[in-house]
């Protein structure tokens, strides 16, 4: 089980810095004055995304691991590319919310697999990453409520 989490670890890491990759681009592309606030929402949550990496690159080093290279990078964030449309600010929402839908899978996996294989640091970290993406998503949320209301 403990090659489980660490398998779930890099995942984890590498989903985090795609994240950051796309949020960066799409705080740089959207434009409008609609857009503002969450290209403003955006560059808050590189911050965090990046931490997040950095804890979990830490982990697996603590683990006799590494958290991968770029080479073994695989992306998987179709739905956060940047929009043809750079006022598109709705898909970008959407983009945002299954990619943390998506982590918080990842999260409740790692959680779930470090208590199998009864590594409480792991587990611990997850759960602490995963209420992170929680409030992530559930301010997107909101987001795309306003925005399908206009």
């Amino acid at each position: 089980m403990a090659d489980e989490v660490i398998r779930l670890l890099e995942k984890a890491y590498g989903d985090e810095i795609e994240t950051v990759m796309n949020y960066m681009s799409n705080s740089i592309v959207l434009d409008g004055v609609r857009a503002e606030e969450i290209k403003a929402s955006l560059d808050q949550d590189i911050q965090e995304e990046i931490t997040h990496a950095r804890q979990l690159g830490e982990r697996l080093k603590q683990l006799d691991a590494a958290p991968p290279g770029s080479m073994a990078f695989e992306p998987t964030q179709e739905s956060l590319q940047p929009p043809a449309d750079t006022t598109d600010v709705l898909a970008v929402i959407e983009g945002v919310i299954e990619a943390e839908e998506d982590a918080i899978e990842t999260y409740r996996s790692l959680i779930h697999a470090a208590e199998e294989a009864d590594d409480p640091v792991t587990e611990d970290l997850a759960v602490t990453i995963l209420a992170d993406e929680e409030a992530h998503r559930t301010e997107f949320r909101g987001y795309r409520k306003e925005y399908r209301n206009d």
